[in-house]
Protein backbone atom coordinates (compact mmCIF):
# COMPACT_ATOMS: atom_id res chain seq x y z
CA UNK A 1 0.00 0.00 0.00
CA UNK A 2 1.22 3.54 -0.72
CA UNK A 3 2.69 5.51 2.14
CA UNK A 4 0.19 8.48 3.66
CA UNK A 5 0.20 11.96 2.04
CA UNK A 6 -1.07 15.47 2.88
CA UNK A 7 -2.78 17.50 0.47
CA UNK A 8 -3.37 20.87 1.11
CA UNK A 9 -5.77 22.97 -0.36
CA UNK A 10 -4.93 26.91 -0.49
CA UNK A 11 -6.79 29.55 -2.05
CA UNK A 12 -8.75 32.79 -1.66
CA UNK A 13 -12.10 32.45 0.84
CA UNK A 14 -15.21 31.19 -1.33
CA UNK A 15 -12.51 29.37 -3.88
CA UNK A 16 -14.08 25.79 -3.26
CA UNK A 17 -11.19 24.71 -1.00
CA UNK A 18 -13.25 22.87 1.67
CA UNK A 19 -16.02 21.30 -0.73
CA UNK A 20 -13.32 20.28 -2.93
CA UNK A 21 -11.38 18.67 -0.08
CA UNK A 22 -14.50 16.99 1.06
CA UNK A 23 -15.10 15.08 -2.19
CA UNK A 24 -11.53 14.29 -2.41
CA UNK A 25 -11.88 12.47 1.05
CA UNK A 26 -15.22 10.64 0.40
CA UNK A 27 -13.33 9.22 -2.78
CA UNK A 28 -10.18 8.04 -0.70
CA UNK A 29 -12.14 6.32 1.96
CA UNK A 30 -13.95 4.69 -0.75
CA UNK A 31 -10.68 3.29 -2.03
CA UNK A 32 -9.95 2.24 1.46
CA UNK A 33 -7.39 5.12 3.03
CA UNK A 34 -8.01 6.77 6.42
CA UNK A 35 -7.97 10.53 5.98
CA UNK A 36 -8.73 12.82 8.28
CA UNK A 37 -9.82 16.47 6.94
CA UNK A 38 -8.39 19.64 8.48
CA UNK A 39 -10.20 22.53 8.28
CA UNK A 40 -8.13 25.62 9.31
CA UNK A 41 -11.04 27.81 10.28
CA UNK A 42 -12.70 25.08 13.03
CA UNK A 43 -8.96 24.28 14.33
CA UNK A 44 -8.05 27.66 15.09
CA UNK A 45 -11.39 28.08 16.90
CA UNK A 46 -10.80 25.43 18.78
CA UNK A 47 -6.48 24.39 19.85
CA UNK A 48 -5.32 27.90 18.05
CA UNK A 49 -8.31 30.43 19.39
CA UNK A 50 -5.24 32.46 21.16
CA UNK A 51 -4.03 33.27 17.41
CA UNK A 52 -4.78 36.57 16.18
CA UNK A 53 -4.42 37.63 12.24
CA UNK A 54 -1.09 38.90 11.86
CA UNK A 55 1.57 37.56 9.34
CA UNK A 56 3.49 35.58 12.67
CA UNK A 57 0.39 34.49 14.21
CA UNK A 58 -0.90 33.07 10.10
CA UNK A 59 2.03 31.65 10.09
CA UNK A 60 2.48 29.58 13.29
CA UNK A 61 -1.57 28.67 12.70
CA UNK A 62 -0.01 26.62 8.89
CA UNK A 63 3.09 25.39 10.69
CA UNK A 64 0.90 24.15 13.67
CA UNK A 65 -1.56 22.48 11.00
CA UNK A 66 1.41 21.01 9.05
CA UNK A 67 2.94 19.07 12.12
CA UNK A 68 -0.38 18.04 12.83
CA UNK A 69 -0.35 16.72 9.26
CA UNK A 70 3.18 14.91 9.84
CA UNK A 71 1.92 13.26 12.71
CA UNK A 72 -0.86 12.00 11.07
CA UNK A 73 1.27 10.61 7.76
CA UNK A 74 3.64 9.06 10.25
CA UNK A 75 0.46 6.90 11.57
CA UNK A 76 -0.74 6.11 8.03
CA UNK A 77 -3.51 8.73 7.76
CA UNK A 78 -3.81 10.76 4.81
CA UNK A 79 -4.39 14.53 5.70
CA UNK A 80 -6.64 16.51 3.87
CA UNK A 81 -5.92 20.57 4.98
CA UNK A 82 -8.15 23.19 3.73
CA UNK A 83 -6.93 26.56 4.60
CA UNK A 84 -6.37 29.96 2.97
CA UNK A 85 -2.48 30.07 4.09
CA UNK A 86 -2.10 33.06 2.39
CA UNK A 87 1.74 33.57 2.87
CA UNK A 88 4.07 31.07 0.41
CA UNK A 89 6.90 30.99 2.86
CA UNK A 90 4.88 29.20 5.57
CA UNK A 91 3.02 26.78 3.15
CA UNK A 92 6.96 26.07 2.03
CA UNK A 93 8.25 25.66 5.55
CA UNK A 94 5.54 23.00 5.94
CA UNK A 95 6.67 21.26 2.47
CA UNK A 96 9.96 21.31 3.26
CA UNK A 97 8.54 19.31 6.64
CA UNK A 98 6.51 17.31 5.03
CA UNK A 99 8.10 13.80 2.48
CA UNK A 100 4.62 13.47 0.70
CA UNK A 101 3.42 16.96 0.65
CA UNK A 102 1.07 17.72 -2.36
CA UNK A 103 -0.10 21.39 -2.72
CA UNK A 104 -3.53 22.02 -4.60
CA UNK A 105 -4.26 25.98 -5.32
CA UNK A 106 -8.02 26.55 -5.85
CA UNK A 107 -7.52 30.04 -8.50
CA UNK A 108 -10.88 31.92 -8.74
CA UNK A 109 -10.81 35.43 -10.02
CA UNK A 110 -12.52 37.75 -7.22
CA UNK A 111 -15.72 38.82 -9.58
CA UNK A 112 -16.66 35.24 -9.54
CA UNK A 113 -15.77 35.34 -5.31
CA UNK A 114 -17.70 38.20 -4.90
CA UNK A 115 -20.74 36.55 -6.74
CA UNK A 116 -20.89 33.62 -4.26
CA UNK A 117 -20.41 34.76 -1.05
CA UNK A 118 -24.03 35.14 0.07
CA UNK A 119 -22.07 36.74 3.43
CA UNK A 120 -21.39 39.90 1.84
CA UNK A 121 -17.91 39.31 3.78
CA UNK A 122 -16.10 40.72 0.58
CA UNK A 123 -17.84 43.93 0.77
CA UNK A 124 -17.72 44.33 4.15
CA UNK A 125 -14.11 43.85 3.89
CA UNK A 126 -13.87 46.64 1.10
CA UNK A 127 -16.09 48.70 3.35
CA UNK A 128 -13.30 48.68 6.01
CA UNK A 129 -15.82 46.88 8.21
CA UNK A 130 -13.82 43.25 8.01
CA UNK A 131 -10.34 43.08 8.28
CA UNK A 132 -7.89 40.70 7.12
CA UNK A 133 -9.47 39.13 4.73
CA UNK A 134 -6.96 37.50 2.03
CA UNK A 135 -6.99 38.85 -1.33
CA UNK A 136 -8.79 41.94 -0.28
CA UNK A 137 -7.16 44.06 2.52
CA UNK A 138 -4.56 41.80 3.18
CA UNK A 139 -1.81 39.96 0.94
CA UNK A 140 -2.63 36.45 -0.24
CA UNK A 141 0.41 35.09 -2.24
CA UNK A 142 0.05 32.43 -4.91
CA UNK A 143 1.77 29.04 -5.04
CA UNK A 144 4.68 29.28 -7.57
CA UNK A 145 4.93 25.28 -7.61
CA UNK A 146 1.51 23.82 -6.96
CA UNK A 147 1.35 20.28 -8.15
CA UNK A 148 -1.93 20.71 -8.74
CA UNK A 149 -3.87 23.88 -9.81
CA UNK A 150 -7.73 23.98 -10.26
CA UNK A 151 -9.57 27.10 -11.49
CA UNK A 152 -12.53 26.45 -10.42
CA UNK A 153 -14.79 28.77 -11.55
CA UNK A 154 -14.57 26.37 -14.75
CA UNK A 155 -14.81 23.31 -12.86
CA UNK A 156 -17.51 21.37 -10.69
CA UNK A 157 -16.68 20.45 -7.53
CA UNK A 158 -17.38 16.95 -9.11
CA UNK A 159 -14.63 17.68 -11.89
CA UNK A 160 -12.19 19.20 -9.91
CA UNK A 161 -12.27 16.52 -7.31
CA UNK A 162 -11.50 13.88 -10.17
CA UNK A 163 -8.73 15.85 -11.39
CA UNK A 164 -6.78 15.32 -8.00
CA UNK A 165 -7.86 11.91 -8.14
CA UNK A 166 -6.52 11.45 -11.12
CA UNK A 167 -3.31 13.94 -10.53
CA UNK A 168 -2.69 11.81 -7.29
CA UNK A 169 -2.55 8.71 -9.40
CA UNK A 170 0.24 10.19 -11.68
CA UNK A 171 2.66 11.32 -8.45
CA UNK A 172 2.01 7.88 -7.03
CA UNK A 173 0.45 8.62 -3.99
CA UNK A 174 -3.02 6.37 -5.13
CA UNK A 175 -3.07 3.36 -6.78
CA UNK A 176 -4.84 4.20 -10.58
CA UNK A 177 -8.28 2.75 -10.81
CA UNK A 178 -8.64 2.21 -14.32
CA UNK A 179 -12.20 2.67 -15.92
CA UNK A 180 -14.18 -0.90 -16.22
CA UNK A 181 -14.17 -2.51 -20.34
CA UNK A 182 -16.38 -4.90 -21.81
CA UNK A 183 -16.32 -7.55 -24.21
CA UNK A 184 -18.08 -7.21 -27.35
CA UNK A 185 -20.77 -9.84 -25.45
CA UNK A 186 -20.73 -7.92 -22.42
CA UNK A 187 -21.66 -4.22 -24.34
CA UNK A 188 -24.10 -5.87 -26.34
CA UNK A 189 -26.21 -7.78 -23.62
CA UNK A 190 -26.20 -4.11 -21.71
CA UNK A 191 -27.44 -2.61 -24.82
CA UNK A 192 -30.37 -4.99 -25.14
CA UNK A 193 -31.12 -4.92 -21.39
CA UNK A 194 -31.15 -0.91 -21.79
CA UNK A 195 -33.59 -1.43 -25.13
CA UNK A 196 -35.63 -4.01 -23.27
CA UNK A 197 -36.12 -1.53 -19.91
CA UNK A 198 -36.91 1.78 -22.93
CA UNK A 199 -34.13 3.71 -22.23
CA UNK A 200 -32.82 3.30 -25.83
Amino acid sequence: MAEAFTLWFTGITHSGKSTIGSAVGDALRARGLSVELLDSARIRAYTNRGLGFTKREIEINVLRLGYECLLLNRNGVVAIVMAVSPYRDARDQVRRQIPRFVEVYCRCPLDVLRRRDTSELFARAERGEVEHLAGVNAPYEEPLHAEIVLDTDKLTADQAARQVLARLEELGHIERVEPATYTAEEEEMIRQRLQNMGYL
